[in-house]
C-alpha cells in the first residue's frame, strides 16, 4: 500500500507475475519447495513413506509439489502437517491423498472459529497464489492434533512436530529433524519476506525465535524465501525476522502511548520500516494488516479479532482516510 495519496487498493492485487521454482535437498530426502517469496513447503521422505509440511494453496497447486516428489520417490504420501491455519498454507491438502493430517489443536480451534472468513479473505486479497480456487473442496480439517509435541516415524526417520510458542499465530508448530539439524518454521521465521503479522502475538514472537534458535538447527526452511542451509544464514533469518517484529510493534506501540490513530501510526511505521525492508517479499501487502494487529495488542486486545474480507476493506479505506 503506498502513503503517498495514489488510490489505494490492496498492493497485492497487481502483483501478477510468476515465480521460479526450486527444489532443493536439504539433507538425504529432504527437500525445500520454494517460489521466490511465495509460500514455501517441506517434504521429508522416510523408508516407508512422504511427509508434507504446509500444502499450498489448492489442490492444483499442490500438483506441482507431488511433480517433484515424484521425480525422487513413488513412496506414498502418508502425513500433511499443517504449520498453522492460513488458507495459503492449508487449502491445497486434499490433493495430496494423504491419510493423515497433522496441526495442533489450537489451530484446529482457529479453523473452526475463523477458517472460513480466513479462506474468503485471504483469496480476496491475493488471488494470484489461489490457483485454480475453485477445486477447493473447502476447509482443510485436522484428522490429528496434539497440545505440544509428537514424534512422527517414516520407518526410521524422526520428525518431531512442536508447538514452542505463539508467534504468527497461537497454533503455530514447527517441524524439527534432529538428527538432520534441519528445521521448518512455517512463518514463524521469514527470510527476505515481510512477516504477516495480523494474526500475531507479538509480544511473543520474539521468545518463539529465541525457542527455535535453541534447537541449533544447521539448515531451515523459512515460511517465505530462500531455504536456509547454513548455521549463519539460519541465524540471520531468525535474527532478521525478530528486528522486523520487535522494530515493528515497538513503532506501533509508541503510537498508541501518543494518543496517535491508526493511519497516524501505520505512515509513521512505514516511513521507520521502509529503508530497511521495503525491498522485502510483499512489505507493501502485509504492513497495513501488521500495523493494524500492533496497534490493537499495544492498545490491550490481547488475541487478534478475525479478519474479514469487509473488515479488510474497512481497514484500507481507514488508513487511507487518514
Amino acid at each position: 500500500m503506498a502513503i503517498d495519496g495514489e488510490v489505494k487498493t490492496f498492493a497485492s492485487a497487481a502483483d501478477l507475475e510468476e515465480k521460479n521454482i526450486t527444489f532443493a535437498e536439504l539433507a538425504d530426502g529432504v527437500y525445500a519447495y520454494t517460489a521466490e517469496g511465495d509460500p514455501n513447503t517441506g517434504v521429508v521422505i522416510g523408508d516407508d513413506c512422504v511427509m508434507v509440511m504446509d500444502a499450498q494453496a489448492t489442490p492444483v497447486m499442490a500438483q506441482d509439489v507431488i511433480k517433484r516428489i515424484r521425480e525422487v520417490t513413488d513412496k506414498p504420501i502418508k502425513y500433511v502437517v499443517l504449520s498453522h491455519y492460513h488458507a495459503v498454507r492449508v487449502l491445497g491438502a486434499s490433493g495430496y491423498g494423504a491419510s493423515e493430517i497433522i496441526s495442533s489443536a489450537a489451530t484446529r480451534d482457529l479453523i473452526v472459529e475463523r477458517g472460513q472468513a480466513d479462506y474468503e479473505s485471504e483469496v480476496a486479497r491475493f488471488p494470484r497464489l489461489f490457483q485454480s480456487v475453485e477445486t477447493v473442496p473447502g476447509l482443510t480439517w485436522p484428522t490429528q492434533t496434539f497440545e505440544t509435541e509428537m514424534t512422527l516415524w517414516l520407518g526410521n526417520r524422526e520428525v518431531r512436530l512442536m508447538h514452542i510458542g505463539r508467534a504468527h499465530t497461537k497454533g503455530d508448530i514447527v517441524a524439527w529433524l534432529p538428527k538432520e539439524r534441519v528445521l521448518f518454521s512455517g512463518d514463524l521465521v521469514e527470510y527476505g519476506a515481510t512477516p504477516y503479522t495480523g494474526d500475531a502475538y507479538l509480544r511473543d514472537w520474539p521468545q518463539t525465535l529465541d525457542n527455535a534458535m535453541a534447537l541449533d538447527p544447521v539448515a531451515l526452511v523459512p515460511g517465505r524465501g530462500d531455504a536456509l542451509t547454513t548455521p549463519e544464514t539460519v541465524a540471520a533469518a531468525i535474527e532478521g525476522t525478530r528486528s522486523f517484529v520487535t522494530q515493528m510493534y515497538g513503532a506501533v506501540e509508541n503510537g498508541v502511548k501518543a494518543g496517535k490513530s491508526l493511519g497516524e501510526a501505520y505512515t509513521e511505521t512505514y516511513n521507520l520500516l521502509q529503508p530497511q525492508f521495503g525491498e522485502w517479499v510483499i512489505f507493501d501487502h502485509c504492513l497495513p494488516f501488521d500495523v493494524s494487529r500492533a496497534y490493537d495488542e499495544a492498545g490491550g486486545t490481547d488475541d487478534p479479532r478475525i479478519w474479514t474480507a469487509d473488515r479488510d476493506r474497512d481497514m484500507w479505506v481507514a488508513l487511507e482516510g487518514d
